[in-house]
């Protein structure tokens, strides 16, 4: 298949699911009791404002609305990449305590962890049998990884990592998975897992949901230093980060020559890339922070989004602070919430072998 078919292909792929997750809203805002929405992380280190106002936020938006949500730290994914778990145990804490420093409330929401759920883990065992090895190798972050290590230490874990992530998804019946477009590739697999479950082993009642893509409509956040921010990257705005600490990095942020500050991310992405983050933190138009910052060039930029910034992230920093020094309380969150992914997971399970034909 040629590139520009391929292109016109995704395009008009992107515009369905485009059109599907405005419908999903609408029915969201009617009844959203309806959907049961699983999403998450790994636990590879402190959370960060591109998590904030990419997923964060809109994960606190649909729990306040009513939608049931289930949050996966994704540890045995940390695994694909990590030769030692030793950092594991406080990086699981640190996630647990910026989920709920953000406004996610355990009382409404289930925070659990990979690891503590056998039942899941166990799915995805029927799951491989249900994929072919090229379609596994298809998905994009399996074919990143093989590129990045010339395919020679690239893990089955990894290799495995979408189908896991189907687990993740189908173990709860979750119909609806928040993501981002680039992500529509790997619920897709989801999908198809599903319906080759139901056709192979519930053909008259199916069983497994195949899930809705909810796209999300935050803009994306590059990193200070203009590449993709990432939490091993050094170029993102930790939640925990403090005052000092986020200024220090405003100060270090890439940025041009030019002195009159506008707000076009295609031509200036650096400069663009600072207003859009005050922006988001003021809750204004980017265009707006570009305007009042004017003339003023990179220094009075980095000066206004350092404030925008230190005092959108003040509460949540206190929050967390708080959260830090009652590690007991992190612990009983995760235990309570991995106690109702394992009652979900075993009733699935159960379900499973039935259908499979695997009970003895």
């Amino acid at each position: 298949m040629s590139r520009s078919i391929q292109s016109t292909d995704a395009a008009t792929a992107l515009r369905a699911a485009a059109r599907r997750s405005d419908e999903l809203e609408a029915a969201i805002a009617r009844d959203p009791a309806r959907f049961r929405v699983l999403t998450g992380d790994r636990p590879t280190g402190p959370l960060h404002v591109g998590h904030l106002f990419g997923t964060l936020e809109n994960r606190v938006r649909l729990q306040e609305v009513g939608v049931e949500l289930l949050v996966l730290v994704a540890d045995y994914q940390v695994l694909t990449d990590r030769a030692s778990a030793r950092r594991l145990p406080g990086d699981v804490e640190g996630q647990v305590a910026d989920y709920l420093a953000a406004g996610i409330d355990p009382a409404r929401a289930t925070i659990f962890a990979h690891t503590q759920i056998e039942a899941l883990n166990q799915l995805l065992l029927p799951f491989l049998s249900l994929v072919s090895v090229a379609e596994v190798a298809r998905n994009p972050t399996v074919k990143a990884e093989v590129a990045a290590s010339g395919g020679a230490a690239t893990s089955a874990l990894m290799f495995a990592y979408p189908v896991h992530q189907a687990a993740d998804i189908l173990f709860c019946r979750a119909n609806l998975v928040p993501v981002g477009r680039d992500q529509l590739p790997h619920l897709e697999l989801t999908r198809t897992i599903a319906r080759r479950f139901n056709e192979r082993y519930a053909p008259d009642a199916p069983f497994f949901p195949e899930p809705d893509a909810l796209l999300s409509h935050a803009p994306l956040l590059l990193g200070l230093d203009g590449r993709k921010m990432g939490k091993s990257a050094g170029n993102a705005i930790a939640l925990r980060a403090s005052a000092d600490e986020t200024a220090r990095l405003i100060r270090r942020a890439k940025t041009d020559a030019e002195r009159r500050i506008t707000y076009e991310p295609d031509r200036r992405p650096e400069v663009s890339n600072l207003v859009l983050l005050a922006a988001l933190c003021r809750g204004e138009a980017p265009e707006a922070v570009a305007e009042e910052v004017g003339e003023g060039g990179a220094s009075a930029l980095k000066a206004l989004v350092t404030e925008a910034v230190n005092e959108r992230l003040a509460p949540v920093r206190r929050r967390r602070a708080e959260l830090a020094r009652d590690r007991a309380f992190l612990r009983a969150v995760l235990r309570d919430g991995n106690e109702r992914a394992r009652a979900i997971a075993a009733d699935t399970l159960a379900t499973v072998k039935r259908l499979m034909h695997t009970e003895y």
